[in-house]
């Protein structure tokens, strides 16, 4: 399909896109002409490292002390069959996780069930419940620093249920493309059908501002949730940190 490789390169960009927007105002972005890096103080997230070229040995040499100081993940996407993550084995990387990136065309909007409601944050006490309520899903922190600074490029909802809060969900637009991240759901309402709900009116909500795909990267656990919802597979992500 023609549209492939561009929806490859869009899925990257919303990506990489999302993590130098919340790194700039923080002043904790930094671009070099082989990789680029964030990095919050008192945060878990993004504190990513991306190379924007191919992976060379000396490029490995450079990065090794900037991840090790910094705590930083690599997420590295073979999308040109190069293999090039056995260099990350070699020089003492280890596969932390894997992510599956997939897309959507949406097309119609979803009939949703009123157990659940998706609502954008603006206020402070909101967005102190956000950051309270995400670790619970994810087993780690997301600054509130970072929605106070970047709530007006980045969409952070809390999902609730009979006016109590339950989840999480992040929509960043590039272009006419919606990246879909941080959706989670507390552990104690799991297995209830709410993951695809909150997914079904993500969807609904870029349809509703004429979006021409919805991008994600999506977990061992999430991915059949969303390959139900029509989301197909693009690449793999694997994602390395130093020893």
């Amino acid at each position: 399909m023609k549209e492939i490789p561009s929806v490859i390169n869009d899925n990257i960009k919303n990506l990489t896109s999302l993590w130098k927007t919340v790194g700039i105002p923080l002043d904790s972005y930094i671009k070099t002409p082989e990789f680029e890096y964030c990095k919050i103080k008192d945060s878990d997230w993004p504190n990513r490292l991306w190379f924007t070229k191919d992976v060379k040995q000396k490029d490995i040499d450079l990065v090794k002390e900037i991840v090790k100081s910094g705590n930083l993940t690599i997420p590295y996407w073979n999308t040109k069959s190069k293999n090039e993550d056995a260099l990350f084995l070699k020089n003492d990387f280890e596969l932390k996780f894997k992510q599956v990136a997939m897309y959507l065309k949406p097309k119609v909007c979803f009939e949703i069930e009123n157990e659940i409601e998706i609502k954008r944050i603006y206020k402070k006490s909101e967005m102190k419940l956000w950051v309270d309520l995400y670790p619970k899903s994810f087993s780690y922190k997301i600054s509130e620093s970072i929605l106070v600074n970047t709530n007006k490029d980045i969409h952070y909802y809390l999902v609730y249920r009979n006016n109590r809060p339950i989840g999480t969900a992040i929509l960043f637009q590039t272009n006419n493309i919606v990246g879909v991240h941080g959706v989670g759901v507390v552990p104690e309402m799991r297995k209830r059908g709410f993951a695809a709900q909150i997914m079904k009116s993500l969807i609904n909500v870029a349809i509703i501002n004429n979006m021409d795909y919805v991008m994600l990267q999506a977990s061992d656990m999430g991915r059949n949730v969303y390959a139900k919802l029509g989301f197909k597979e693009l690449f793999e992500i694997k994602n390395y940190v130093a020893r």
